[in-house]
C-alpha cells in the first residue's frame, strides 16, 4: 500500500517544484506598471487611483488617510497609540497582558470604505492590524469588537489568520511569491509590484515590450494572447471571468503566490462550494465569499455575461450609475449580444412595484442582497437571483424583501409577490430547496440530491455541492449515478464526483477513477488522487499507478505551499491517520497547536494519540498542556473523567 510520511508531505522539495507556479516555458519577465503607461495612457489613467492600484501601497503621508496625530484607541484592555515621528508612521500597542511594542507601519491596504495598516512583527512576517480607519466616519474602529482575543489566541492580529503573506498579499500584489519556509517558519516574500498592476491581469510584459520596440517577434503579444485559456464551456466569457476569479473568489490555492495570468482557474485553485458557514443553504452569501461562487449560480453567467459587461476593466467602476448598469440589457431595446432577454421596461413600477427613485426601485435592492464585512464594507450577492420569500422558511435563508421589510414575515412578502406575478414561471423547485434538505438529512434527500447533481441545466457549483452532500451521506450504493459525472463538462462537478467516489469499495474505486487521474484540470486530478490514496497499488494498472503518483505530487506541492495554514496540518494529520502513521499525525497536530493554540480538535487528537501510543500517563500530561491553552473546553475537561485517563 502506498504510504508517505508527514516529512514527505511538507518538507521534501519535490522534483516538480520548479514548475509549481504553473508557468509556461520561456515565460516573459515582469516589468512593472510604469513601463505600460507611455503607450497605454487612457488605461493607465483609469487605473490610477482605483481600488486595484491602491490595494497595497507604501506608507507615505499621501497614502495614509488615518489620523496619526497622537491619537489613541482602547479596546478590550488593549491600548493603541498612533503617531508620526521622523516622517514615519508608528503604531504602539499595549496588549492586555501589559506588553508594549512599537511598530513602524510597513505598508497600507485599501483606500475605502476602510483602510488597514500592515505591521512587520518579525523579519519578513507581515500582519494585518485589526484597529482600522473608517474613511467615511473618519474614526478608528476594531474589526472584531465582540471578540476577546489575548495575544496567544490564533485569531489575535499577530496570529496565523491575520498573516498578510499567507492570507492576503497574493490578491493585493502583482507577481507575488510567498516563499514560506516550513523548516524555519519564516517568510521571504517577494512581490514584483505592490498593488494590482497591469501585469496582474495581463501577464508578464517583457515580450510585449520587445514587440512594441520593433524586435523580431513574429506576432504581437497583447496581454493573455500567449497563454489564452482553452475552455470547453462558455468559451466567450471564461478568459476574463477566470482571471477576475483568481482573486474574487473563496478558494484554495495550489501554487505559491500568483499563477501567471491565463492559467485556467481550476488548474490554479479549488473553488469553495456552497457549504455551511460560507453560504446559506440556497447559495446566498453568508460569510465573505468574494463574488465568483455567487456569480456562477446566476442566469447571467449561463448566458455568457462576464465581469466586464458591468464593470470598467481598468477603473473597476460600474459602467453606469444606478439602474443604468442593468438597463444596458434589461430594457425595451434589449441587447443583441444576449438574445434570450425579454425586451421590456424593467425600470418601472409595473415591474418592481415600488415608487420611482426609492431604494425599493433599485434593481440591486431586489436582486443583489447586501451584507457588511470588515465592519463597514457592504458587498452584494452576485447570483442576481429572483427573490424567493416563499422558500425562506424551508431553507432558513434570507430574502431581499424582508431585508427591507424587516417588520414583515416571509409569508407576507411571498403573498405580495404572488399577487404581483400570479402566473410566474419562477416559483418552481429551486436548487436551494434541495441543498437545504441535503444539509438537514443527506440520506433522506438522496433522490433529489442525485437528480440535482445530474441536471446539466443547473449551476455547476450547486451540482457539485449536491455531490458533496451525497458524499456526507455515506451511501455506498451511489456508484452508478456518480460515474457519468466524471465526464461532465464542468471541472467543479468532475472534482466533486471524484471525491464522492470515496464511498465505493477500493477495487471498484480504482477502476472508476483511473481515467480522472488524467483529467485536464489539476483540481480534478488532485481530488481523484486523494480519493485513491488508501487503495492498494495492486488494484491499479502500472499506468494508473504512475498517474496516481503524479496527482499526489501535485497535491503535495499544494500542501507545501500552504504549510503556513493550521488548516493544512489538520489535513496532513487526517491523512497520516488514514495511513495509520501515528507519528506523522502527531507531528502535524503539534504544528496546528503551535500555530493556533486554541484548536480544540487538534488537542483532543494529541491526547488520544498519546494514550494509544505511549499510555495514559503521557496522555494526561498532554491533556494538562491542552487545558492550559483551552481552559474552557468542555470536551477537554470532560476527558478528565474518561476511563482512559484515570486520576493519579
Amino acid at each position: 500500500m502506498f504510504r508517505f510520511t508527514l516529512c514527505v508531505l511538507i518538507l521534501a522539495v519535490l522534483s516538480t517544484g520548479a514548475s509549481a507556479q504553473g508557468v509556461p516555458d520561456q515565460t516573459p519577465a515582469y516589468v512593472g506598471s510604469m513601463e505600460c503607461r507611455d503607450c497605454h495612457t487612457d488605461a493607465a489613467k483609469a487605473w490610477e487611483g482605483s481600488h486595484h492600484a491602491k490595494a497595497w501601497t507604501a506608507p507615505t503621508a499621501e497614502n495614509i488617510l488615518a489620523d496619526f496625530n497622537d491619537t489613541e484607541f482602547r479596546h478590550d484592555g488593549t491600548l493603541t497609540r498612533f503617531r508620526v515621528e521622523d516622517g514615519r508612521h508608528h503604531i504602539t500597542v499595549t496588549e492586555k497582558d501589559g506588553v508594549t511594542t512599537d511598530y513602524t507601519v510597513h505598508s497600507v491596504a485599501g483606500i475605502e470604505p476602510l483602510q488597514q495598516y500592515l505591521l512587520e512583527t518579525e523579519p519578513g512576517r507581515i500582519q494585518s492590524f485589526d484597529v482600522v480607519w473608517d474613511t467615511v466616519k473618519q474614526e478608528w474602529f476594531h474589526l472584531y469588537p465582540d471578540q476577546d482575543l489575548p495575544p496567544d489566541d490564533g485569531l489575535h492580529w499577530t496570529g496565523p489568520y491575520k498573516n498578510w503573506n499567507a492570507r492576503c498579499a497574493e490578491c493585493h500584489a502583482t507577481g507575488f511569491e510567498k516563499n514560506y519556509s516550513p523548516v524555519t517558519r519564516s517568510y521571504s516574500s517577494m512581490p514584483v509590484e505592490i498593488g494590482v498592476g497591469c501585469e496582474a491581469c495581463h501577464g508578464p510584459g517583457s515580450a510585449h515590450i520587445e514587440w512594441a520596440a520593433g524586435k523580431s517577434l513574429e506576432e504581437p503579444l497583447t496581454g493573455l494572447s500567449e497563454y489564452r485559456l482553452t475552455i470547453d464551456y462558455n468559451a466567450g466569457t471564461e478568459t476574463v471571468l477566470q482571471q477576475c476569479a483568481s482573486c474574487h473568489s473563496r478558494r484554495e490555492a495550489h501554487f505559491d503566490g500568483n499563477p501567471v495570468p491565463g492559467i485556467p482557474f481550476d488548474d490554479a485553485y479549488a473553488l469553495a462550494l456552497l457549504r455551511p458557514g460560507a453560504y446559506h443553504a440556497d447559495g446566498q452569501i453568508l460569510d465573505e465569499v468574494y463574488v465568483y461562487g455567487s456569480f456562477l449560480q446566476s442566469k447571467m453567467y449561463q448566458q455568457g455575461v462576464s465581469c466586464s459587461n458591468c464593470h470598467e476593466a481598468h477603473s473597476a467602476e460600474l459602467k453606469a450609475e444606478g439602474n443604468g448598469v442593468c438597463t444596458q440589457c434589461h430594457s425595451p431595446a434589449g441587447n443583441p449580444s444576449f438574445t434570450t432577454l425579454d425586451p421590456k421596461n424593467y425600470d418601472d413600477p409595473s415591474h418592481h412595484f415600488h415608487e420611482v427613485g426609492t431604494e425599493g426601485a433599485q434593481c440591486k435592492s431586489c436582486h443583489m442582497i447586501e451584507r457588511v464585512y470588515m465592519g463597514v464594507d457592504g458587498r452584494r450577492d452576485h447570483s442576481f437571483r429572483i427573490p424567493r420569500p416563499d422558500i425562506s422558511l424551508e431553507t432558513e435563508s434570507p430574502n431581499a424583501c424582508t431585508d427591507c421589510h424587516s417588520d414583515q414575515s416571509s409569508a407576507w412578502v411571498a403573498a405580495a409577490i404572488e399577487e404581483w406575478y400570479p402566473d410566474s414561471e419562477n416559483r418552481g423547485l429551486h436548487y436551494g430547496q434541495v441543498l437545504a434538505a441535503g444539509r438537514a438529512n443527506a440520506v433522506a434527500a438522496r433522490g433529489p440530491l442525485t437528480n440535482l447533481a445530474g441536471d446539466a441545466t443547473q449551476p455547476g457549483i450547486a451540482r457539485a455541492t449536491a455531490l458533496w452532500l451525497l458524499e456526507q451521506s455515506g451511501d455506498e450504493t451511489l456508484g452508478a449515478e456518480l460515474s457519468p459525472m466524471l465526464n461532465d463538462p464542468d471541472p467543479l462537478v468532475r472534482a466533486a464526483a471524484a471525491s464522492a467516489h470515496g464511498l465505493l469499495p477500493p477495487t471498484e474505486r480504482a477502476t472508476q477513477l483511473a481515467p480522472a487521474l488524467d483529467d485536464p484540470r489539476r483540481m480534478v486530478r488532485i481530488e481523484a488522487g486523494k480519493t485513491l490514496l488508501d487503495v492498494p497499488r495492486s488494484a491499479l494498472t502500472p499506468s494508473a499507478s504512475e498517474k496516481l503518483g503524479a496527482a499526489l505530487r501535485e497535491w503535495q506541492a499544494g500542501l507545501l505551499n500552504r504549510a503556513d495554514f493550521p488548516e493544512t496540518h489538520i489535513i496532513l494529520a487526517g491523512t497520516a491517520l488514514t495511513m495509520r502513521n501515528f507519528e506523522g499525525a502527531e507531528r502535524a497536530f503539534r504544528e496546528v497547536v503551535l500555530m493556533d493554540p486554541q484548536r480544540e480538535e487538534a488537542w483532543v487528537m494529541l491526547v488520544r494519540i498519546a494514550d494509544a501510543v505511549r499510555g495514559p500517563q503521557v496522555a494526561e500530561q498532554v491533556l494538562d498542556e491542552a487545558l492550559q491553552a483551552v481552559p474552557g473546553s468542555d470536551t477537554l475537561n470532560g476527558m478528565r473523567s474518561e476511563s482512559l485517563l484515570p486520576p493519579q
